[in-house]
Formats: structure tokens, C-alpha cells, sequence
């Protein structure tokens, strides 16, 4: 008997896949359970409006990832944490802890099997990419530091953010007077 399957079936098949199976696995239990419709030339046509319907959601699903991914990409999250002397973490920094981090700082939430590192041991910069399943494969940048040095860090990098953001606004007031100059040279000639 020829059935159209509404939901995964264990080595059968997927939802909206047309399948020919006997009739009293079909009757006894795909049909009782909801699980399969016979395949008529009626639910033919329903099935696909679904699967038209499914890759619509897909390809939407696909462009809100796409979108999470280029609004996380390079990110840098800092951590303090107890290192010995040599630099080894006396512990580390778990995908668990880099999702929270991440949360806080932009508000978006990855589960931590996304994240695809193993816990960082070490201090310095690591380049950690998130796995998305889309065409965007977006790296996080976590830095870590001694816990001792963490605000010391913290303020050299804003005032080093805070510095790129005043030679900025710098920049075009510079470019401006000679411009000006040079303006006011060819009036006098």
C-alpha cells in the first residue's frame, strides 16, 4: 500500500516522503497513531503544498541564522582567570561559560554545543568558531587574562577604543583645512 508519511518513521522514511508499505503495518499501526495517510491523488496535492510550505520555513529559518551569525561575528569576550606563571589556566574556559558571555554582551543566545572548542586552558587569544549550518561561519575572539590583570586590561583597551574613536572624529576636521587652505590659495591668485 502506498502511504504518505506525516512524521519521521524509524527506517521508513520522513514526514511528506510516499512510501509503499504493507497493509497491516499501515492499517495496525502508521495509520492509528497518525503517523501516515493513504496516498490518494487528494492527499498527493496536500503533501505538497507541505513540503512547499516546509522549505519556505527553512529558507527562513536559514536567513534568520544567517543573520545571527554576521551580527556575532567577531566578537571579543575577555575572561579573567587564576594562571600559573607559565600561563596554564588553573582550571579553564568552557563553551558553557563563552555562550553565557556571549548572552550578556549581545544579547543572543547559542546553545553551547554550537560553540566548537573544547575548554580553553591557556592565557592569550583564541579564535573559537560557532557552528550555525549556514553560509556564515562565525568566529568568536575570547581572550583571557590573569585575574590580577583583567582590570588593568580592561581599562588600557577602553581607552585604546576610546582613542581610535576621538582620531576618528579627528580625522575629517584634519582633512578639512587643507582643503579650506588650499581654497583660499587659488581665490588670491
Amino acid at each position: 500500500m502506498k502511504v504518505i508519511l506525516l512524521d519521521y518513521v524509524y527506517k521508513h522514511g520522513v514526514a511528506g516522503e510516499v512510501i509503499d508499505v504493507a497493509d497491516g503495518f499501515a492499517r495496525n499501526y502508521l495509520f492509528p497513531k497518525r503517523l501516515a495517510v493513504k496516498a490518494t491523488p487528494s492527499e498527493l496535492k496536500r503533501a505538497a503544498r507541505l513540503r512547499e510550505q516546509a522549505a519556505a520555513r527553512r529558507a527562513a529559518l536559514e536567513q534568520q541564522l544567517n543573520e545571527l551569525g554576521r551580527r556575532i561575528d567577531g566578537v571579543e569576550l575577555v575572561f579573567g582567570r587564576r594562571a600559573a606563571s607559565t600561563g596554564k589556566l588553573f582550571g579553564s574556559v568552557t563553551t558553557a561559560e563563552i555562550a553565557q558571555a556571549l548572552f550578556e554582551q549581545t544579547g543572543v543566545d547559542i546553545n553551547r554545543r554550537r560553540i566548537s572548542q573544547q575548554p580553553l586552558r591557556e592565557v592569550g587569544t583564541h579564535e573559537v568558531p560557532v557552528r550555525l549550518g549556514t553560509e556564515v561561519a562565525p568566529v568568536l575572539k575570547v581572550i583571557i587574562v590573569r585575574e590580577q590583570e583583567l582590570a588593568e586590561f580592561l581599562a588600557r583597551r577602553a581607552a585604546a577604543q576610546a582613542g581610535e574613536a576621538l582620531s576618528a572624529e579627528a580625522t575629517p576636521a584634519a582633512e578639512a583645512v587643507p582643503a579650506a587652505e588650499a581654497a583660499a590659495d587659488t581665490d588670491k591668485a
